[in-house]
């Protein structure tokens, strides 16, 4: 007559993991602020260093670059940098949450 309960402690069993998966990825989000990630462009000229909240902590500008009848290229150096660090930024949030859901990767967690 209850037979079916075994099946109870399986969903059971899945329910307390997917609530330990979603502490721990709760907790990650909470330490990303402690992440961080440098990118450069134009061989190092520009160096961009950002948060895991994708903050910009900071940006170094070699002065050899800083020509005022060249501001297009700085600007687009600048960008570079950047993108390459959001990107690298991206990949390691990625990572660390693909190691916390247990090697599953959940579409819009990242």
């Amino acid at each position: 007559m209850l037979k079916g309960l075994g099946d109870l402690g399986k969903m059971s069993g899945m329910l307390k993991q997917a609530m330990e998966v979603k502490q721990n990825i709760e907790a990650l989000k909470a330490s990303l602020g402690d992440e961080r990630v440098e990118a450069s462009a134009g061989g190092g000229m520009v160096k961009v260093v950002i948060s895991g909240t994708m903050e910009v902590l900071s940006v170094t500008i070699d002065p050899e670059v800083v020509d005022r009848d060249e501001v297009e290229m700085l600007e687009t150096l600048v960008r570079a940098a950047f993108n390459e660090a959001a990107q690298k930024m991206k990949a390691l949030v990625k990572e660390k949450m693909r190691e916390v859901a247990g090697g599953i990767d959940i579409p819009g967690l990242t």
